[in-house]
């Protein structure tokens, strides 16, 4: 069985990454991109499936295990206490090595503790069983099934034993025992051998440099931290593009069927993830994701997609893995993503809102980029009526969505607010016009004067979370009448132990089986209305017990089932990070402003070159 999805711990090198579960087994990696197939799947499955474990050899009821990452790295550390002694287990995949290397070090700390090392390697997502060969020339074997090759190279003995690699070794106190496992194209000479230490150290240098660059302060300055540093590896080095989680088919429900692949570039989520990074200080990251935005926008307006492969791929056709059971047996397992085919309205706002803010923040687009922007309006005027799947990627049929509807408005006022600040030419009484009628529309066909809010579709009665964005993106102060009853109405109908569903799955069809937990993303949203507000308390209150959620190295999931007490959906997830840094950041603002109000000190000093309009955090 695999671990809780919350005894995960993530690291990573830029082109992919792995989990490593609390017991010191990498239950997940996908090689050589984030996208490609596992060759350890035992998260999906068994550890038939692939897995590598180093753990010591006494029984686990008598493993005392911390963890944590080392300072502002992702380098993480594992302690094992036994009666015998104690060991740390550093993990970590060098960055910038020029092949994917994923290195694990057993130090000796004290007394004298036994080790056990298993290595399955199962490729093509738990399927391909390699041949194993001994190096010729040094300790190690190398593994090759089709197009893949490991490399495993490390001073232990090692045994084959039931088509795996085991070995048994002792660590002393003051000793260092290392683990390199590297990958190649099968056809191509395998990677070259690199001292383990050495690039531990560089690791750590190129992480500690990175981190530096951050200008995050305050209160909330370690979670945010931390949570860039996460957005940060889910990012693919080569091309800018970021995924939405390195996982696939994590459920939304434990047992359930919602589960998807999210190893994929949404627009969406890596246009808010486009704005932290540029809150946090960090530009560059930014700015290549903004070069690839323009990549993938390039071409004709109406082939837009909500997602695209890492390197822009447009086809993620979907299929399901029939031979993995899921993660404790929620099925389907499915690889690809039928929702890239959808029309999802809303995605057209958060380009727009992004690339306004990333010329403000000062990453200047070239004219190109500006002529495909008023190509898309041209093609969002004529399309933005139309029903669509929303911003949850339904499978139950197109509707008006209210959300998908308020985020077209956001396109056409933040390209008049670029076109008006920058000077570009553009038809702005043509889009001025577009965006009244838009704000009309939506104010006449989605309010529900009988019930005191807006509802998720025209003319509906549910209710749905993405509602509360309404004053966050400047539809409608936050002080109308309209966004506090909607505010209200969520707090009544989409709490559930504390924290906000996303919609009714009991009375919304969205052409699945009822059921999920409460979306983290939808939770710091209303923390911000609360701040919004005026009602301060609460929202700290609320934004601590979020924190709280994290995991004890500071990840998230996409969902938390509050009755199970389980963090569940794919993980760690950009879009719950996200949400924490824009979340925090507004918090840490609205504090500075309360207390330059008032003529009081602030309590916690906040960072001075946070993005304009920080409070756009779609």
């Amino acid at each position: 069985m695999p671990a809780l999805i919350e005894d995960y711990a993530l690291i990573g090198d830029g082109h992919t990454a792995a989990l490593v579960s609390r017991a010191g087994s990498i239950d997940w990696l996908c090689w050589p991109r984030f996208d490609s197939g596992a060759c350890f799947a035992a998260l999906l499955g068994t550890e038939d499936n692939g897995r590598w474990l180093i753990a010591p050899e006494a029984e686990s009821a008598d493993v005392k295990i911390t963890r944590r990452y080392r300072g502002e790295t992702l380098i993480l550390e594992t302690d094992f206490e036994t009666p015998e002694g104690a060991v740390t287990l550093v993990d970590f995949m060098p960055p910038g090595n020029g092949w994917s290397e994923l290195v694990r070090i057993v130090i000796g700390r004290r007394g004298t503790v036994r080790m056990h090392m298993e290595l399955v390697l199962r490729f093509d997502y738990g399927f391909s069983v390699p041949w194993v060969s001994r190096l010729t020339y040094e300790n190690g074997l190398k593994a090759t099934v089709g197009p893949d090759t490991a490399v495993l190279r490390t001073p232990v003995d090692l045994q084959g034993e039931n088509m795996r690699t085991v070995a048994q070794f002792e660590v002393k106190a003051g000793e260092r025992v290392p683990f390199s496992l590297s990958y190649a194209p099968s056809h191509l000479r395998i990677p070259p051998p690199r001292d383990p230490h050495t690039a531990l150290a560089r690791t750590e240098n190129f992480w500690d440099e990175w981190s530096s660059r951050g200008t995050v302060e305050g209160r909330w300055a370690a979670p945010i931290r931390r949570s860039l540093i996460t957005l940060k590896a889910l990012a693919y080095e080569p091309t800018g593009g970021i995924v939405a989680a390195p996982t696939t088919s994590l459920p939304e429900q434990l047992g359930g069927t919602r589960n998807w692949d999210y190893r994929y570039c949404w627009l969406r989520d890596a246009t808010i993830t486009l704005l932290a990074m540029m809150r946090g200080g960090h530009y560059d990251e930014a700015r290549a994701w903004r070069v690839w935005l323009g990549r993938v926008m390039a071409g004709s307006p109406e082939q837009l997609q909500i997602m695209y492969g890492i390197a822009g791929e447009r086809r993620l056709p979907e299929f399901e893995v029939e031979w993995l059971p899921g993660y404790e047996g929620a099925r389907p397992v499915r690889i690809g993503n039928n929702a890239v085919g959808q029309l999802q309205l809303d995605v057209y706002g958060e380009v727009m809102n992004a690339l306004h803010l990333a010329r403000i923040g000062g990453l200047q687009a070239d004219d190109t980029a500006w002529s495909i922007q008023c190509a898309m309006l041209e093609h969002l005027k004529q399309i933005w009526r139309e029903p669509d799947e929303g911003i949850w990627e339904t499978r139950g049929g197109r509707q008006h969505f209210t959300f998908s509807k308020v985020m077209a408005w956001v396109a056409f006022d933040r390209a008049i607010a670029s076109a008006e600040t920058f000077g570009l030419p553009a038809p702005l009484d043509a889009w001025r016009a577009e965006r009244e009628t838009i704000h009309a529309t939506v104010c006449e066909h989605s309010w529900n004067a009988a019930l005191g809010t807006f509802t998720q579709v025209y003319g509906g009665t549910e209710l749905d979370a993405s509602l509360l964005l309404i004053p966050l993106v400047g539809f409608l102060p936050a002080a109308d009448p309209r966004a506090v009853g909607t505010v209200a109405a969520i707090e009544r109908e989409l709490l559930h132990e504390g924290f906000v569903m996303r919609y009714r799955t009991t009375g919304f069809d969205d052409g699945l089986p009822p059921g999920e937990g409460t979306f983290l993303a939808c939770s710091f949203w209303l923390v911000d209305n609360l701040a919004l507000q005026g009602r301060m308390d609460e929202a700290r209150a609320m934004y601590e017990r979020l924190l709280a959620l994290a995991n004890d190295v500071g990840l998230l999931a996409e969902e938390y089932d509050p009755v199970a007490g389980r963090l569940v959906g794919n993980f760690p997830q950009a879009f719950s990070h996200v949400a924490l840094v824009h979340t925090g950041l507004n918090l840490m603002r609205h504090e500075q402003e309360m207390a330059s109000a008032t003529g009081h000190p602030a309590r916690e000093e906040v960072d001075a070159e946070t993005a304009p309009d920080a409070d756009l955090t779609t």
